[in-house]
């Protein structure tokens, strides 16, 4: 017979295995680090937050954390080898010190870096997947993102703004070593080109390149988005960028044409120049109205303002208008042909008796025999016969 609840039979010898079992997955492999926060076990992730009091990164980070956030800092600095324990003077560990063999995800946005030295992610070999978004970045090693071997995720989203060209050189060399990262974010950061390097990545899957300050893509960009063999090239997401549609955005449209599933948001994409074409989608353009000034075939300087569609498209329907007004018109007027001759015969008639009436009053002014007799003079009336004088 099944025991009934509450008899220990059944329960008795589970009840310690389970406890055990329970006691085991709730302890954490290390204490959690001093300002920071443990969600479930710092093999699950590792929070740390804590404004302005946190200047550099945790030196007692468990070494079997997998997922490190620290967010809302004043790092300001990130020194060589900062994670594998290195010191605030930037004296590096020891090449064997590896601190953080299994961190995969490092997530540092919002922590107001302006300085990412060489190596400074030295001693994170399994690193997947780094995000430094959000940060005044104003220097960037060469050598920043060494040793990583197994990056495929790098995120520099709204970084790279106060950086100027020289920042974007120092971006150029050091995403010339990630050859097995697949996604890169440069969303945000007011780029009016694209890193080399970054088209030259041989496993890179997307980039994230809206909201920049790119006018187009000139032809030796887009070749570099090509890849050999049958390997599929990166996607690429260009919406929210001041696209110039004059002659040099042809091979950019031709491109997009050809290859619409590489530009996930292609159908965003719209002109911001010339006038004629202000916020016209690029897809939508006729290739042969994309004109540049005389004597500028590489269309940089401002491109000749032509009139769009809608223009051309009102100048026609005002034209129908004034058609059909002129053919109901003809059409009145031969519709009361009669009436209208009769009026005229009326108005002439009326004039001509005007005029005869005019022509009689002359004549007769100008009859002197209708002359007025003249006035006798005062001395002659005084003496006239009769007058008893």
């Amino acid at each position: 017979m099944a025991p009934r609840v509450g008899q220990p039979g059944l329960w008795g010898p589970l009840l310690p295995g389970l406890l055990l079992v329970a006691a085991a997955l709730s302890r954490p492999a290390s204490p959690c680090p001093f300002q920071c926060y443990c969600f479930g076990s710092p093999k699950l992730l590792l929070r740390c937050a804590s404004g302005a009091e946190l200047r550099q990164p945790p030196r007692d980070v468990p070494p079997d954390a997998r997922n490190l956030t620290i967010v809302g800092a004043n790092l300001t600095v990130l020194r060589a080898a900062a994670f594998a324990g290195g010191d605030a003077d930037g004296e590096e560990a020891a090449a064997a010190a590896v601190r953080l063999p299994l961190l995969t995800a490092l997530r540092l946005t919002h922590n107001n870096i302006e300085v990412v030295e060489d190596g400074a992610f030295d001693g994170l070999p399994s690193l997947a997947a780094l995000d430094l978004s959000h940060n005044p970045l104003r220097a960037l090693g060469g050598g920043a993102f060494r040793g990583l071997p197994e990056l495929r995720s790098l995120q520099l989203n709204h970084a790279l703004v106060r950086g100027g060209p020289a920042l974007l050189d120092a971006l150029d060399a050091a995403l010339a070593p990630l050859a097995e990262l697949q996604l890169l974010g440069l969303a945000g950061n007011a780029l009016s080109r694209l890193p080399p390097a970054a088209l030259r990545l041989p496993r890179l899957e997307q980039l994230d390149a809206h909201l920049n300050s790119l006018v187009g893509l000139d032809p030796d960009e887009l070749r570099a988005l090509e890849r050999d063999g049958d390997r599929p090239g990166p996607r690429l997401l260009l919406a929210d960028n001041p696209l110039r549609c004059g002659c040099a955005v042809r091979p950019l449209l031709a491109w997009l044409r050809n290859a619409t599933e590489r530009v996930p948001d292609a159908r965003r994409l719209r002109c911001a120049a010339p006038r004629a074409l202000l916020d016209r989608p690029l897809l939508g353009l006729d290739e042969t109205r994309l004109r540049c000034a005389d004597g500028d075939p590489n269309g940089r300087r401002d491109e000749v303002d032509v009139p769009g569609p809608e223009l051309e498209a009102s100048y026609v329907f005002f034209g129908l208008v004034l058609a059909l007004i002129g053919l109901i018109f003809l059409m009145v007027l031969y519709l009361n042909r009669r009436g209208i001759q009769r009026w005229m015969r009326n108005l002439r008639e009326a004039c001509r008796d005007q005029m005869e009436g005019y022509h009689y009053r002359y004549e007769q002014d100008a009859d002197p025999r209708r002359a007025p007799a003249p006035a006798a003079p005062a001395s002659s009336r005084a003496t006239s016969p009769g007058s008893g004088l």
